[in-house]
């Protein structure tokens, strides 16, 4: 069988290209991206294409939403695509909705996937949500990062989030819906003023800027990212250095760094630290800077900055960890395995100023005391057992585990 030829099938399996998976899934909502993604994967499918599956996540948020993902598996039945609808339920009622579903969301498909032994979830974001994702940004004053395209590809617990269609405009893939005599869901949201994106896609027309340019000055902005990321790189592997947990940075070669270097690695390194989602603030990193060229130490989202004799030590900050505790043999604090003869009732926490002065090996390690009080500690109640790190270690070990797609550290393990 001839495979297609068509532009939108020519963009899919070019994006695939270089390592087509035996198996894709792809998170369907109804809408008219990710069904015309479905579409195209089903005919790719139908010449030589991977197997195909769907996934469609219902947050519970609109009452339309379960009678949305019942056509989706109507649709995926008569197509012959296995297909799973996911729930969501929250349990925190404070803190920004959105966000909250959709980190839901991929955690939920991500979850799915493992369990099936798929390593591919594909979305359907187009050419438009780069263009409205720009302008959005834009409006909020983002810098280049902000700016830059969408990420073509990402990792999440092992999955390969993918979206093929980044190139391709919207009005092309319902274009091939109709063509093919399929309905879509129109979400109402879509047009709701009250939301930044509607509003933006409403003004597009107006602006006197096609999509295509939108889009490629995101692309051009993703290659200065990826240049500034590079250069941040080749500089930390000159000035910096991992010490178990902490980053440790040459406090002269880091003075010497642009602004945005220095910025970008010191972002990088509270990033490898805490894992956290979302970087500080820009006042908030702003005022760190200043405090960092100032010689003072400061703190900042869970990181404790500190200058000693010539470096600036970036840490865990202790005061962060307080309700932080692990069963042993569980990750603790997202990055730290400790194992050994343990009991039922021993957790693992934050060493703190209490522990630390129960651990008397400590002259002896090469950690100060602002770290160590961050360092994985083994309790019984109020007993300390081991700090593994701090010199009492009492058969237990304290392993550092690396996280998932970290340049950064892998790069400095010199």
């Amino acid at each position: 069988m001839t495979p297609p030829t068509d532009p939108l099938h020519a963009a899919l399996r070019g994006f695939f290209a270089e390592k087509t998976p035996d198996h894709i899934a792809v998170a369907v909502s109804g809408g008219s991206d990710s069904l015309a993604l479905l579409s195209l994967l089903c005919k790719w499918r139908a010449s030589d294409g991977p197997e195909v599956s769907a996934v469609t996540v219902n947050h519970g948020l609109r009452a339309e939403a379960a009678a949305e993902a019942d056509g989706v598996a109507q649709l995926c039945s008569a197509w012959d695509v296995p297909h799973d609808t996911l729930h969501w339920a929250r349990t925190d009622s404070t803190g920004n909705l959105h966000d909250q579903a959709r980190r839901a969301r991929y955690a939920l498909m991500s979850e799915w996937a493992a369990a099936k032994t798929i390593s591919v979830i594909a979305l359907g974001h187009t050419q438009d949500d780069q263009a409205e994702t720009f302008l959005m940004r834009l409006a909020r004053g983002a810098g280049v990062d902000g700016l830059a395209a969408m990420r073509k590809t990402w990792a999440q617990n092992g999955i390969t989030f993918a979206r093929p269609l980044l190139s391709c405009g919207r009005d092309a893939l319902r274009d091939h819906l109709r063509a093919k005599g399929l309905a879509w869901v129109e979400d109402a949201a879509n047009s709701d003023p009250a939301y930044d994106r509607s509003r933006i896609r409403a003004a597009l027309p107006d602006l006197g800027i096609s999509i295509e340019t939108l889009a490629d000055v995101s692309g051009h902005l993703a290659e200065a990212r990826h240049a500034l990321h590079t250069a941040m790189l080749q500089s930390a592997r000159q000035i910096a250095r991992i010490e178990l947990g902490d980053v440790v940075i040459e406090e002269a070669g880091f003075d010497a760094l642009p602004d945005e270097l220095a910025r970008r690695l010191i972002l990088a390194s509270m990033h490898w630290i805490t894992g956290a989602d979302y970087p500080p603030r820009g006042p908030a990193l702003t005022a760190l800077l200043r405090d960092i060229k100032a010689g003072r130490n400061a703190t900042l989202q869970g990181c404790d900055v500190s200058h000693t004799k010539g470096t600036l030590r970036i840490t865990r900050e202790a005061g962060a960890l307080t309700d932080s505790s692990a069963e042993p043999g569980a990750l603790w604090d997202g990055r730290w395995l400790v194992t050994g003869p343990s009991s039922e009732n021993d957790r693992v926490r934050a060493l703190g100023e209490a522990g630390l002065r129960h651990c008397p090996d400590r002259a002896f390690v090469a950690l100060p005391a602002r770290s160590l009080i961050a360092t994985p500690a083994v309790w019984r109640g109020e007993t300390l057992l081991a700090a593994p790190l701090a010199g009492l270690e009492n058969g237990w070990t304290a392993t550092l585990v690396p996280r998932a797609c970290d340049d950064f550290a892998t790069l400095m393990a010199h």
